[in-house]
């Protein structure tokens, strides 16, 4: 391949032709001095704890105003951060050793990252690059020096940097952003889900390469939905993207038109385009991009935002708003997906290797029934007279589905002897996201009423890939054929015995891969909010018989870059 060429993981569509704006973080240079006393140096570090605090405020209240609560959500955990009372310890365990506060904070700040990276774990580490980013606000606060990191960009670029942390992205002037490009993260990183959620190409996990290739003031272009860069292109190459790019652009009043109408592919079959939310205001949003329902409601915030665990009531508001904003249409709720890699602080959740395999989600529900017995209530109770469906997350076994349902069946005794209005035919069923599911679900189907594959989890598990180390992100691939064999797999199943298939998986909203997905039968495609004008509109143009062709076709290839070269050539000719 070209030098000129690179190829990284697409992580936010759009293509973006324009100069490089080579970010590097300047360097917070601590002097060496004398410390003052414990008491000073403390309150130093308190003062800059304060300040910082203020800022993050202010970062939370513009990613709201521009991407919602949820995403805003981010900053309000760097706020909490710096309240962590293990972060102040440490600090005050180096400053009784006469460091200064900066030097403290800096060893603190190192020890702590290191040990979250060091656990080799996804969320972990994207927690490590958290707990840096609060850090070097911290820091840089204490050594006086002002928040003007990317304000030296003048003109409209795209952005090129080792990594990103959520501070960056969400400081990104979208006047003046283009785009960005970086060596290291993941599909998941905090960094690559702002990107998505406010309308920025992104590409990630380019590697080094990328650093020695590209300098601040040549041109590039970057495609979002490939992952590929192509440095100081020819004109050929310029013009061929403008093009696309132009086209795209003219598409988006079609794409306004088609979100507002239900989802049928081009000979009528009628399909489900939902989305993705985790609280009121995404759902507003869904609505306002043509969402037919929620597919996928993210429950566990309200788990993680508090030091005790949510109330029966305050659950039951926030779904019955929930429920109330969409007026009708379905509402998956998927029960609390929590675990070793989301722990909150009133479980006594034990610090795990490998917490993506250990005591999360569903096994949490069944060993704390009280806990998911309140959860139950809340839903039920909400959904009275609405349209909802309770899901259970990372069922691998039908006895921990019969016991689930046997649950919820004991709650809606109680509700009844309590005589409280409650819906009493909720349809459960299960995500698909361990290959032990996907495997069984023609035996699991005899206790749940409907599937929704969760691909995030179903192509780590497949791959045997942590998708946040950067080593080996590369190999996490939602197109690989052992994961496209899977989920064929279970919409065969699923619909053999009558049940409905759904996916609420990244995999769902990536234009490269519905085609193939609308060839396997899948009933329900729920995404980000954002992807669903576009994905109304490929659906529309495509028959079922045209579907099945691609999806056969893109079977009989052997690797994953073989079906994205022939998804590419795909989606080039409609």
């Amino acid at each position: 391949m070209s030098d000129n060429y690179l190829k990284g993981i697409p992580a936010s569509d759009g293509i973006s032709v324009g100069p490089v704006f080579y970010y590097i973080p300047a360097k917070l240079i601590i002097p060496v001095c004398n410390a003052g006393t414990v008491e000073e140096e403390m309150f130093r570090f308190a003062a800059a704890r304060e300040r910082a605090r203020v800022e993050l405020q202010g970062l939370y209240e513009a990613v709201e105003r521009r991407a919602g609560k949820e995403e805003a959500s981010i900053f309000e955990a760097h706020q909490e951060m710096l309240s962590d009372p293990t972060l102040e310890a440490k600090v005050l365990e180096f400053v009784e050793i006469g460091l200064t506060a900066e030097q403290a904070l800096a060893k603190a700040v190192d020890e702590l990252a290191d040990l979250l990276a060091g656990m080799g774990d996804e969320l972990f580490a994207s927690r490590a690059q958290d707990v840096r980013d609060v850090g070097r606000r911290v820091l840089r606060i204490l050594l006086g020096l002002p928040d003007t990191a990317l304000s030296a960009i003048t003109e409209p670029s795209i952005i090129v940097a080792e990594d990103l942390t959520p501070s960056d992205t969400a400081s990104l002037d979208p006047a003046l952003t283009l785009g960005f490009v970086t060596a290291q993260g993941g599909l998941t990183s905090h960094s690559a889900i702002l990107a998505r959620t406010l309308g920025f190409p992104a590409i990630v996990g380019t590697g080094n390469d990328l650093l020695e290739k590209i300098s601040s003031g040549i041109s590039i272009v970057m495609d979002g939905r490939t992952g590929e860069v192509f440095i100081e292109p020819d004109k050929e190459t310029v013009a061929h993207y403008l093009q696309i790019k132009a086209q795209r652009e003219s598409q988006l009043q079609v794409l306004k038109i088609a979100a507002n109408r239900d989802a049928h592919s081009a000979n009528g079959r009628r399909v489900e385009v939902a989305a993705n939310v985790g609280e009121v205001s995404s759902a507003r949003d869904a609505l306002e991009h043509g969402a037919e329902g929620i597919g996928l409601l993210r429950t566990e915030f309200l788990y993680l935002e508090d030091s005790q665990p949510p109330s029966e009531e305050k659950q039951y508001r926030i779904y019955r708003e929930i429920f109330e904003v969409m007026r009708g249409r379905p509402v998956i709720v998927r029960t609390l997906d929590i675990g070793g890699d989301k722990p909150p602080s009133y479980l006594s959740i034990p610090e795990e290797m490998n917490p993506f395999l250990g005591w999360r989600a569903i096994r949490i529900s069944l060993d704390e029934p009280d806990l998911f017995k309140t959860q139950l209530r809340a839903i039920l109770r909400a959904a009275a007279g609405h349209h909802a469906r309770i899901m259970f997350p990372m069922i691998s076994d039908l006895d921990e589905l019969r016991r689930a349902r046997e649950i919820v069946e004991r709650v809606k005794l109680d509700l009844s002897r309590d005589s409280v209005e409650f819906a009493m035919n909720v349809p459960v069923g299960i995500m698909v996201e361990t290959p032990a599911a996907a495997v069984l679900v023609d035996v699991l189907a005899e206790a749940s009423d409907f599937f929704s594959l969760g691909t995030n989890d179903l192509t780590q598990y497949t791959m045997a890939v942590d998708r946040g180390n950067a080593r080996v992100s590369g190999l996490y691939q939602p197109l690989h054929p052992s994961v496209l064999r899977l989920i064929k797999q279970t919409i065969d199943a699923g619909h053999s015995k009558g049940k409905w298939v759904g996916m609420c998986g990244e995999l769902a909203g990536m234009t490269r891969a519905i085609p193939i997905l609308l060839g396997f039968g899948l009933d329900e495609f729920s995404m980000n909010p954002r992807a669903i004008p576009e994905a109304k509109h490929l659906i529309s143009k495509l028959t079922d018989e045209k579907a099945r062709e691609i999806a056969g076709q893109a079977m009989s290839f052997g690797t994953a870059v073989e079906i994205e070269n022939h998804m590419k050539e795909i989606l080039a000719s409609l």
